[in-house]
């Protein structure tokens, strides 16, 4: 056996995430000890402990604190407040915060005094620092970590909810940072287990997170900040660990390197069974309109609120826990219309910021489910940055219609739900605007034989820019499906997702889609909007060729669609 721990500080001393490296499930144990000594006693001490407190101390800082702090918090966005300034060694040795203060005026450059949050850590990092200095054969066995730089690294891009509120535990952070850690690797009953007494729950978190970054340290594939460390007068070195996400270890099925994966998807489709309609398939057959393919559609635009988007909204709602002023969303309409909706079902306030192109069709649902519509600028992003700063002043969860492990796992159900109609498929082609359907189809269908093809309009191509650049990139969007297909950048999640599991991104022209919208009308009595027409664009344009007898799964996923106008296109 060869025990790893993260180690977190908390009320009763430290909390210990342990689990045995060399077994393949990802069960970890809590344990609370006073002294960090006592988790090093006995033949069961772990043979490597990431923990979360300042490990070597400068006799003098120049700048915000110690060169680790420095170098991580750019990573961090809007957490990078969780990264303390730590002072000199002299500031820290100090028992009066006081003479903590005068201290470290004196070694720092500029002055800096001592907040008080950072004074409260200076016992347990004596603590750490005497059992180092008095054991130097321990320096090769603990490692000084940080959880927001951890939970950066797995999630790829800083995180999208604070841990708490005003000093409150925030329901959304909490359960942000409890996904990342099932998919990294550690079982769901591990991560929502109640602390042991003396500690609390985001204490346990933090402990997980660094045994994340334990275990990878162990595998070989830790990063310092700075690299190489540096060393105090003493010889501890000074550096915060994190771990190279790129180098993954070869087949390890306990550290997976998916964001969003099968289980997480069947547990989505259990949670909202009941909620979200379960959309048919309309089956075409054999050469239906002259395509040399086995054709057939799958009909999510008669999904509650006209669009996919509704599985998404109600796994967000059943997952995580909605505080009094309620959720927020920015949207172009279905992703609002959805949320709204869900909102509604469950007796929850909804604040939904659209841009100003969203067709007056989408707004009047969207109000029509009981939400309050705000237009928050232009365009979609500036949509989103308004909807950011009301979270941000109110504590509303905010609901991201892509940008969420929730989120694409609650639209990963349409993938699950589509399989178990069509066991059979080849090929699925799939419309893409910020990415999370797309994302939740790929990584239920990832390692299967089906291939899944995204369809984008030509004038909105961020998936496939990104797939082209391998990393999320800014487009110009121009195109008639913007107000459902028209994100600027998918994302760091939906890339990570997408990069592996997606065949390629077929583009479509305007014409097409406005083609496809008008022949699904004609033929099929189907009202659908541009965005939901895009994939059925893909096919009847020659944009996807598919080969003699491909089964081939179409998606038709948008309904919110102005019937005026659309009567007058295929006029």
């Amino acid at each position: 056996m060869a025990w790893i721990a993260g180690v977190d500080g908390c009320k009763a001393g430290w909390i210990a995430a342990l689990i045995d490296d060399e077994q393949k499930a990802g069960h970890a144990s809590l344990r609370v000890v006073p002294r960090l000594a006592d988790l090093l006693a006995g033949p069961d001490a772990p043979v490597l402990i990431a923990v979360d407190i300042p490990i070597g101390l400068p006799d003098r800082t120049i700048g915000s604190g110690r060169g680790p702090e420095q170098a991580v918090r750019s990573l961090l966005g809007a957490r990078q407040s969780s990264v303390f300034a730590i002072p000199s060694r002299a500031a820290v040795h100090a028992d009066d915060y006081w003479e903590a203060c005068r201290l470290a005026l004196e070694s720092s450059e500029p002055p800096r005094k001592v907040s008080k949050q950072g004074f409260f850590l200076f016992p347990k990092i004596r603590e750490i620092d005497a059992m180092l200095r008095a054991e130097p054969d321990l320096r090769e066995r603990i490692y000084e970590v940080h959880p927001e730089l951890a939970f950066r690294t797995m999630r790829g891009a800083p995180l999208l909810h604070p841990k708490k509120i005003k000093g409150a535990i925030n329901p959304a952070g909490m359960a942000e940072r409890q996904a990342l850690l099932i998919a990294a690797g550690l079982s769901q009953e591990s991560v929502t287990a109640r602390p042991p007494r003396g500690a609390a729950a985001d204490d346990a978190l933090d402990a997980f997170a660094a045994l994340i970054v334990a275990r990878h340290i162990r595998a070989g594939r830790e990063k310092p900040f700075p690299d190489p460390p540096g060393r105090d007068s003493h010889g501890l070195p000074i550096a915060i660990w994190t771990f190279e996400p790129d180098r993954p270890a070869a087949q390890e099925h306990a550290m997976t390197d998916r964001p969003v994966t099968r289980p997480m998807i069947e547990e989505a489709a259990r949670r909202i069974a009941g909620h979200a309609r379960v959309t048919p398939v309309m089956r075409l057959g054999q050469g239906a309109l002259g395509s040399v393919a086995d054709l057939s559609l799958k009909l999510e635009c008669v999904q509650h609120a006209g669009s996919f988007k509704t599985r998404g909204a109600f796994n967000n709602l059943l997952s995580l826990q909605v505080p009094a002023s309620g959720v927020a969303a920015a949207s172009g309409g279905n992703h609002g219309a959805a949320v709204a909706f869900a909102a509604r079902e469950r007796g929850v306030k909804a604040t939904i910021f659209v841009p100003e192109i969203s067709p007056a069709a989408k707004i009047e649902a969207i109000k029509r489910f009981g939400a309050e519509v705000v237009v928050g600028g232009a365009q979609y992003d500036d949509a989103q940055a308004a909807c950011d700063r009301f979270v941000a002043e109110t504590g509303a969860l905010k609901i991201h219609p892509f940008a969420a492990a929730e989120t694409i796992s609650g639209q990963g159900t349409l993938g699950y739900e589509w399989d178990l109609q069509e066991p059979d498929l080849d090929t699925v082609l799939v419309a893409v605007g910020g990415g999370g359907l797309i994302s939740g189809i790929a990584a239920w269908f990832a390692g299967s034989k089906v291939k899944v093809v995204g369809v984008e309009p030509e004038g909105s191509r961020a998936l496939q820019a990104a797939l082209e650049t391998k990393g999320p990139v800014e487009v110009k969007v121009a195109s008639l499906a913007a107000d459902s297909l028209g994100a600027r950048n998918v994302g760091q999640l939906v890339y990570d997702v997408c990069k592996d599991t997606v065949d390629h991104v077929a583009l479509v022209a305007d014409s097409a889609i406005t083609a496809a919208q008008v022949q699904l009308w004609r033929d099929f009595r189907l009202a659908v909007e541009p965005g939901g027409a895009a994939a059925f664009g893909a096919l009847i344009s020659g944009a996807y060729k598919p080969k003699q007898g491909e089964r081939l799964g179409v998606l038709v996923c948008g309904a919110n669609v102005d019937l005026t106008k659309l009567a007058a296109l295929g006029a």
